[in-house]
């Protein structure tokens, strides 16, 4: 696992390059700090997630290290170059509609696979791995004004936000997600969860369906703002990380830029997580030639 650098984009806004870990993601500090933290008797039946593709590789790389089985729930319309990473890892994928991947994350098990289950979003020790983030821009950035971070289901926003608001409690946590797919921003709006009209797109690593209920009360908490993002933006966000930056990164990694080139994160210094760069070749080169796939 990486210190990851955090380089200075343009005026005020900082990059924290999340996208460089060895697994493209910063699902790897998570994933480290739940099977470390684990007893050697909890491992013995290998471990278990469910996840598209990120926390995937996460998990994978930290049980190859302890020598342990991976295996991975996860839905069959998930991105093919993220599920070849993860066998390449040595995981065992076990393939399910959303419907029932979805069902995993909520009863974290699935029927017939055994191990210790590392939730990809709400679990103690991976919001503390996901801290590290958070602890980290506190030591290399002198002061700042708020904190740009994708919103998949959470966990990332909670584990930096924590650490955040105790050492800088000035600074503003702004969450990103794709506006096809915005169930925090949603959520803000009305003051409680609400059902949104949900549409898959390229951002495949953030955004949801729907909010997890403990993750609702964690970001009614530490977030100062939800902003949901226009998909052409954050496709514009990518070739500026490509262009300006020389960073590939996956929607999901676009996504806090493009916020904060929207204004959805106020003025001052701002730093954008730029959470990973695992994007299918395809949709790169469609970004790449102008388009928003």
């Amino acid at each position: 696992m990486l210190r990851t650098p955090l380089v200075r984009f343009d005026g005020d806004v900082w990059l924290k390059l999340e996208c460089l870990q060895p697994i493209g993601s910063f699902k790897l500090r998570g994933a480290l700090s739940a099977v470390r933290a684990a007893a050697p008797a909890e491992l013995a039946g290998g471990v278990v997630t469910a996840s598209a593709g990120n926390m995937a590789q996460g998990v994978a790389w930290a049980a190859r290290e302890a020598g342990v089985r991976a295996r991975v729930v996860a839905p069959e319309n998930a991105p093919r170059a993220k599920l070849d990473a993860v066998e390449r890892l040595g995981g065992e994928l076990v393939l399910v509609p959303h419907e029932v991947w979805w069902q995993t994350v909520v009863d974290r098990r699935y029927e017939g696979v055994d191990g210790l289950f590392v939730h990809p979003v709400d679990d103690e020790a991976v919001m503390a791995g996901n801290g590290t983030v958070g602890l980290e821009l506190c030591e290399d950035l002198a002061g700042f004004d708020a904190v740009v971070v994708p919103w998949g289901g959470g966990g990332l926003t909670t584990g930096i936000a924590s650490a955040v608001k105790a050492l800088r409690p000035e600074a503003r946590v702004v969450t990103a997600e794709p506006e096809t797919a915005a169930p925090l921003a949603a959520a803000f709006r009305a003051g409680a969860p609400v059902e949104i009209d949900y549409r898959a797109s390229f951002v495949d690593g953030a955004g949801g369906r729907a909010l997890l209920p403990t993750m609702w009360e964690w970001a009614r908490a530490l977030v100062d703002g939800a902003s949901a993002v226009p998909l052409d933006e954050v496709a514009a966000a990518m070739r500026l990380l490509a262009a300006r930056a020389h960073v590939v990164a996956e929607g999901a990694g676009a996504l806090a830029l493009a916020a904060a080139l929207r204004g959805d994160a106020g003025e001052g210094r701002i730093v954008c997580i730029v959470s990973g760069g695992n994007v299918d070749p395809a949709v790169l080169a469609t970004v790449l030639s102008g388009a928003t796939p």
